[in-house]
């Protein structure tokens, strides 16, 4: 398919999505970047936030916590440390579950990365269970 790349997102626990897609916005360590076919190869760490994935005419919402992110012209690889898929049937639960992890984090960080990274995860999960 003309303008897409294979894309895979992978969990310690399982393989969420795996196809073809067109777009994808992920949540770099540097900042929010756009994926598209024939991206330049780039490895990113990832930060807390949505992962967006356009696949046809479908759109895919994924919170990540962590993880690696690896592009390549035709593909992207996400290797997250964990995920919520904000269109499962568990979404509140999970992130309620989430949300109490990450402000466990905040409080028992050992340095400032760490102790940031937890805080935004904080951020991003208490954004997710107002909406």
């Amino acid at each position: 398919m003309a303008g897409t790349f294979k894309f895979e997102l992978v969990s310690p626990e399982r393989v969420l999505l795996s196809g073809d897609a067109s777009e994808a916005i992920v949540p770099g360590m540097d900042g929010q970047f756009t994926v598209l076919a024939g991206h330049a190869p780039v490895i990113s760490t990832l930060r807390p936030g949505t992962l967006v994935v356009k696949m046809g005419t479908s759109e895919r919402r994924v919170f990540v916590r962590g993880g690696i992110a690896e592009v390549e012209p035709e593909s992207l690889t996400i290797l997250a440390q964990h995920l919520i898929d904000l269109e499962g049937e568990d979404r509140a639960s999970e992130v309620a579950s989430a949300l109490r992890t990450a402000e466990d984090l905040v409080a028992s960080s050992k340095d400032d990365l760490e102790r940031m990274t937890a805080a935004d995860a904080v951020d991003q999960l208490r954004a997710l269970s107002s909406r």
